[in-house]
């Protein structure tokens, strides 16, 4: 399976393997060898710790190498008014036996999704039905066959990836 990430997805996680090559490793193999001058390594926490964390950094420099190996590169092709990739949209959703609600999301790639934060997946069923979709439309979300619910778009923005959007780990 392949993830799907934008140019700048991948872009980021190259500019964390090469600052996790290139700075961390040479600080972490330091703490090794400094660990391991402390002599009696049966009994030395410091030189676990410290080998621990560079298998850590190392594992996390595989892990992105695999993910930017296997990722299908997606283009956000719409325009300033439609949704698409990290743009936030807020909606009103229409349920069957409640009150209309209004909920805001981030439409953003596989990997940064996080329903609980707001951060909806182009690949969710929410985030497929609403890309390129403008004010005013109204969307329905078929989540089964034996439900679904329609969404109103409210208002859309493009409001981009913020730091801690960039921040946060793949």
């Amino acid at each position: 399976m392949y993830n799907e990430l934008t140019q700048k997805d991948i872009d980021d996680m190259q500019a964390e393997i090469d600052h996790r090559k290139i700075v961390v490793r040479k600080e972490l193999l330091e703490h090794v060898k400094e660990a391991r001058a402390q002599g009696d390594l049966s009994e030395n926490f410091e030189y676990y710790a410290a080998k621990k964390a560079k298998n850590q950094n190392e594992s996390r420099i595989r892990f992105l190498e695999r993910m930017i190996k296997t990722a299908k590169v997606i283009d956000d092709n719409t325009t300033e008014d439609q949704v698409g990739m990290n743009k936030t949209v807020t909606v009103e959703i229409h349920e069957e036996g409640f009150p209309p609600t209004e909920e805001v999301y981030k439409i953003v790639t596989t990997v940064r999704g996080d329903s609980l934060k707001g951060l909806i997946s182009v690949e969710s069923p929410l985030g497929k039905q609403l890309l390129g979709h403008k004010v005013g439309d109204t969307v329905t979300i078929e989540v089964s066959k034996d439900y679904s619910y329609d969404v109103k778009i409210m208002k859309i923005e493009n409001t981009g990836l913020t730091d801690e959007d960039r921040i946060r780990d793949f």
